[in-house]
């Protein structure tokens, strides 16, 4: 293992997609979901989606087990500019184990320095998961 003080190592593959994804084209919300492979202590790829709205993408979600998400959103401001911010979830919903939970939280701050994301909020349930929840978030940053 590297210098860092991460608990699983990033898949090189998903190295890759978080690259690709932060400079996508696309004019619509877009999402990779991660999980950890306890056995490979490897975080990868879980899922993709393009164009999925944030309710949809939160139902994606497993609900007894701990994701990250990058999560590509269209923010119209308030002035009608839009921007395309990447947003870094951390799910962690009540309930997991608590062996598969240090696994993520300790693999968290290597994955967003390798995403390269300043943008990362935490969430434990699906419920909290709304447009409106992550609108309030990204107010912080106007």
């Amino acid at each position: 293992m590297s210098g860092s003080s991460s608990v699983c190592e990033i898949d090189p593959e998903l190295k890759a997609k978080l690259r690709k994804f932060r400079f996508r084209k696309e004019t619509t919300n877009g999402a990779i979901v991660m999980k950890v492979d306890k056995a490979a202590l490897l975080v990868k790829v879980d899922e993709e989606y393009d164009d999925i709205p944030l309710d949809e993408l939160a139902e994606e979600l497993p609900t007894s087990q701990p994701r990250f998400v990058v999560y590509s959103y269209k923010y119209e401001h308030k002035d009608g500019r839009l921007s395309y911010p990447l947003c870094f979830i951390f799910y962690s919903p009540e309930g997991c184990s608590v062996d598969l939970n240090m696994m993520y939280a300790g693999s968290k701050t290597s994955l967003t320095k390798e995403a390269d994301i300043g943008k990362i909020f935490e969430v434990r349930s699906t419920e909290d998961i709304t447009e409106e929840w992550l609108k309030s978030k990204l107010g912080f940053f106007q």
